[in-house]
């Protein structure tokens, strides 16, 4: 099945969407994704979640509605994925308490690494994920992005985003 890409303008600079006819397979800030072969540039198939996206950024989204076929991920990182996909909008979640309801206690570091390859950035909002002090640590959009993703959340995002 052909993979298609297409690119969006949104308060954290350009992001670019993956996936094919049927499901959203990735979601990735410009600056951060290599550029790979074979990829279709045409944003038809990626339409509507292009418009979910641009309808959270303008704060008229609170959850997406779309079906994901992310291409990576071990079971424990799904299932990471699952757990943060699962975090409500405005709310936040350390990685320990993902951890503990994973059945794995010991494994906050672990929950840490798999939020880092979570394919599907602000879609399953790894942004939601912050550290047991209530620290906001680790983002691959870089801390200002994730900083601006929840201040969109509860409502104090400020005009200048980054």
């Amino acid at each position: 099945m052909s993979t298609y890409t297409t690119t969006i303008d949104t308060p954290l600079g350009e992001l670019r969407l993956f996936g094919d006819a049927e499901a959203l397979s990735s979601v990735q800030l410009l600056s951060l994704h290599a550029q790979r072969r074979g990829w279709i540039e045409d944003g038809a198939p990626l339409a509507e979640a292009a418009g979910q996206l641009e309808q959270y950024f303008s704060g008229e989204r609170r959850d997406f509605d779309l079906r994901l076929a992310p291409t990576a991920g071990t079971g424990f990182e799904r299932a990471v994925w699952g757990q943060i996909a699962a975090i409500p909008y405005g709310e936040t979640k350390s990685y320990g308490a993902i951890a503990r309801a994973l059945g794995r206690p010991d494994r906050a570091r672990a929950v840490g690494a798999a939020t880092g390859r979570n394919p599907l950035a602000i879609i399953v909002p790894c942004h939601r994920v912050i550290g047991s002090d209530g620290s906001l640590t680790g983002y691959a959009g870089g801390l200002p992005a994730k900083r601006t993703l929840l201040e969109l959340e509860s409502g104090t995002r400020q005009e200048s985003l980054l």
